[in-house]
């Protein structure tokens, strides 16, 4: 008999105001050198210590697409049940501030809005998420939308 697999919030169970916060991650050196090489974006921000102390920002700093990936990965794991998710629709987003190597990094998710489509087996959920570091400060926030398997009938 096989697994009924493990268990998925589905749209119905979805409470709009319903706030869940991650847990933290420190962003490495080996971090920022895997993205370079996985987007090809090699920007002096990001890779030439020395230009950057001349900077206003005097360090080098993480691609913003980074921290916009990682906090995907950390919204994920601060929710006990995952949503029973169908497909990422979109986002729109903010880079506040920006992310040094050694920030540690958490993300605070909220449902903001929930609706139902034409189609009876799904519906769209839209968080509103922020990225927030160490000190307290949002370096990134925004929403995203997704679309939400409703509950099986029967």
């Amino acid at each position: 008999m096989a697994s009924p697999g493990p268990r998925r919030l589905y749209w119905e169970e979805v409470e709009v105001g319903a706030e869940y916060i991650s847990p933290g991650r420190t962003v490495t050196e080996a971090d920022i050198v895997a993205f370079a090489g996985l987007s090809g974006d090699y920007s002096v921000l990001h890779t030439d210590e020395e230009f950057m102390k001349g900077t206003a920002f005097g360090h080098r700093i993480a691609h913003g697409l980074l921290g916009l990936s990682i906090q995907s990965g950390l919204a994920q794991r601060g929710i006990a049940v995952q949503p029973a998710t169908i497909a990422f629709l979109g986002l729109t987003w903010r880079f506040e501030k920006p992310i040094f190597i050694g920030d540690t990094i958490h993300v605070r998710a909220r449902v903001a809005e929930k609706r139902e489509t034409s189609r009876p087996d799904r519906g769209i959920v839209t968080w509103e998420r922020e990225i927030i570091n160490q000190r307290g400060e949002v370096v990134q926030r925004g929403t995203t939308m997704n679309m939400i398997q409703r509950r099986p009938a029967g």
